[in-house]
């Protein structure tokens, strides 16, 4: 018989949502993590970044406003307790983590793990002693690292991914040069500018947040900028040099040659699944690009190896790898998983707070899908009034013959606890007049979205 019936490598959100799952079916069940519980997400990821943002924004909000009264030298004794209360909530919630492995008696191997073979996970420990386990299957959830491209400088000082910015420094930068207006470029500009840093964001494509709608990226340029930030989009970074205490970037923006200066540089241009050391000599399975390829079953090419998450999605999400995580385990126990893997709402937390799921106007003209789009600006929102967020809507993409809600995106305070209501739409194919049923309270951010749906019916009828 096998040590366990499943061994889960990595316990980030993908892992520890499996683990427990399992062992809520009643396998036999370890997880095998060489850093805190909780994985990237929640000690270098999503959860220290959102803190840090909040307590931003309260530092911005006692100073009046963004940059107002706000010198980096004044801010610099309230970093210590800024980081402090970052790695607090982290290690709580690592800690919570853990006593749920021990309470569903999961149990948390410390150390690295390498598959073997199939079957078979060597660990080897902090001091380097190597254990040996078996198990009935082994599920990969080994997420994903920063990805650092091949340009000139970026392995100097002072150039960092988050991972290095979340874990390790408790320092604010008087000035950061960020190579990437993604996500992860975006949540740290806001950080950085809302404590009066000069912050520079370059970003390869023709907008900020390039994936996604393109209103979007542009209205936070417009709020970016306002606050100070300097933005170059459609600009290629050439190299990075040390200029006395300063790093200088050099980047092609229109064909120009332009330089961007900076205590530090942030590398945020996206991630890359984690793989070093977790299959051992010919014991490889198939790739899709630099991702492990898996069937509808996060099966791997390997017999009884599984992926999940970061190291095998399309999309590196926490919330997906847990899904992910649940719905493979329900799956290895002969159970039905039910929830959709198809509607899959993704949140930025800049200011204010951007939410979206679904399809974009643009991504259903090209796949030949007759829409409409409702769209609420919410300049009579009388929340939005009381907070002063600037520039805030909701857009609607439905179909046109149908009504069906096809996609959304909220640029709004709050959005992101408001978008699951549309993707709960989405994945039971409701139309905006069901939507329109319901009542909305007063006065909300959330009742602009019966105006962005009245604005969709009103386009339909149109024609």
């Amino acid at each position: 018989m096998s040590d366990y019936q499943l061994i889960v490598i990595g316990a980030g959100p993908g892992g520890y949502m499996a683990a427990l799952r399992a062992a809520k079916l009643g396998l036999r069940t370890a997880v095998v993590e060489n850093r805190q519980a909780g994985g990237t997400c929640l000690n270098r990821g999503c959860v220290p970044t959102k803190t840090l943002l909040h307590s931003s924004q309260i530092y911005r909000d006692a100073m009046g406003g963004a940059h107002a009264g706000i010198h980096v030298e004044g801010v610099r004794a309230d970093m210590e307790e800024i980081f402090a209360n970052k790695r607090r909530v982290s290690e709580q919630l690592s800690g919570g983590i853990e006593a749920l492995f021990k309470k569903a008696k999961v149990e948390l191997i410390r150390g690295t793990a390498a598959i073997t073979a199939p079957g078979t996970v060597c660990v080897t420990d902090a001091e380097g002693t190597e254990s040996v386990y078996t198990a009935d299957n082994i599920l990969a959830a080994t997420g994903s690292v920063p990805a650092r491209p091949p340009i000139p400088g970026l392995d100097l000082p002072g150039v960092v991914t988050s991972d290095e910015l979340l874990e390790g420094s408790d320092h604010l930068y008087k000035s950061i040069v960020i190579i990437g207006g993604g996500v992860i470029g975006v949540e740290f500009a806001t950080f950085y500018c809302e404590l009066g840093c000069d912050v520079t964001i370059i970003e390869g494509m023709d907008r900020l947040l390039p994936t996604m709608d393109r209103e979007l990226g542009q209205n936070l340029v417009q709020i970016l900028k306002k606050q100070g930030v300097k933005v170059f989009t459609g600009s290629m970074v050439d190299c990075v040099e040390r200029e006395g205490e300063n790093l200088i970037v050099r980047f092609t923006s229109k064909g120009e040659q332009q330089s961007a200066e900076g205590e530090a540089v942030l590398c945020a241009i996206g991630r890359k699944p984690y793989l070093d050391g977790l299959f051992v000599g010919d014991l490889k399975p198939e790739m899709n690009g630099r991702s492990i390829r898996v069937d509808e079953k996060y099966q791997t090419s390997i017999p009884g190896v599984y992926a999940i998450g970061d190291v095998s999605s399309k999309i590196q999400l926490a919330h997906v790898a847990s899904a992910q995580g649940i719905a493979c385990v329900d799956m290895l126990c002969g159970l039905e998983n039910h929830v959709s893997m198809n509607v899959v709402p993704s949140c930025i937390y800049s200011h204010p707070e951007i939410a979206v799921v679904g399809i974009t106007e643009a991504e259903a003209k090209e796949q030949g899908i007759p829409v409409k789009t409702g769209k609420c600006v919410m300049f009579g929102n009388a929340r939005t009034l009381i907070a002063d967020t600037g520039r805030s809507f909701m857009k609607i993409v439905g179909h046109a013959e149908t009504g069906e809600i096809l996609g959304a995106q909220l640029m709004c305070e709050h959005s992101t606890d408001m978008i699951s209501q549309l993707a709960e739409a989405m994945v039971n194919h409701m139309t905006a007049q069901q939507l329109l049923l319901a009542m909305r309270p007063h006065p909300t951010f959330e009742e602009a979205l019966t105006e962005a749906l009245e604005a969709f019916e009103a386009a339909r009828a149109k024609g």
